[in-house]
C-alpha cells in the first residue's frame, strides 16, 4: 500500500510543471478571452441599463408634454367654444335688433300708408259732399229763381253783401 500513496519527487516536479504551463496558456487562452467577454457582458449590461432609465426619462418627459399639450388643447377648445358661443350670441341679437328695425320700418310704413289712404278717403268725401253740395245748391237755386222777381231779390241781396271800396 504504501507504494500507492508514495509520491516521487520527479512526479511531483513535472506535476507542478504541466500545472504552471496549463495555468499560463489558460491564463493566456481562456482567461483573458473570459474575462474579456464578462467585461463586454457586464458593459452592455450598464447600457442597457442606462438606455433603460434615459427612455424611463423621456418617457416622463413625453408624457409630462403630452398632458401639458392636452391642457393646452382643451384650454383652445374651451376658448373657440367661447368666441363661438359669444359669435352665436352676436349673430342672434343682431339679427332680433335687423328684424326689430324692419318691424319698425314696416309698422312706420304701414301708419303712413294708412294715413294716405285715410286723407285720400277724406279728400275724396271732400269732393263729392262738394260736388253733392252743388248739386243740391244748383237744385234749389233753379227752384227758387224759376220766378223773375226771386231772381231780382237776389241779385240785389247780393250786391248789397258786396262791399265796395
Amino acid at each position: 500500500m504504501e507504494g500507492l500513496l508514495s509520491v516521487s519527487l520527479g512526479t511531483v516536479f513535472w506535476a507542478s510543471i504541466s500545472f504552471l504551463i496549463v495555468l499560463i496558456l489558460l491564463k493566456k487562452m481562456a482567461w483573458k478571452p473570459i474575462l474579456q467577454a464578462l467585461k463586454d457582458r457586464e458593459e452592455s449590461i450598464e447600457n442597457a441599463l442606462s438606455e433603460a432609465e434615459k427612455a424611463r426619462a423621456e418617457m416622463a418627459n413625453l408624457q409630462s408634454d403630452n398632458e401639458k399639450f392636452l391642457k393646452e388643447a382643451r384650454i383652445e377648445r374651451d376658448h373657440i367654444l367661447k368666441e363661438a358661443r359669444e359669435m352665436r350670441d352676436s349673430m342672434i341679437a343682431e339679427a332680433k335688433n335687423k328684424a326689430q328695425g324692419e318691424a319698425d320700418k314696416m309698422i312706420e310704413s304701414a301708419r303712413e300708408a294708412i294715413e294716405n289712404e285715410k286723407n285720400a278717403a277724406i279728400a275724396d268725401m271732400k269732393a263729392q259732399v262738394a260736388s253733392l253740395s252743388l248739386d243740391i245748391a244748383e237744385k234749389v237755386i233753379r227752384q227758387k229763381l224759376s220766378d223773375d222777381s226771386q231772381q231780382q231779390q237776389l241779385v240785389e241781396g247780393m250786391l248789397n253783401d258786396v262791399k265796395l271800396n
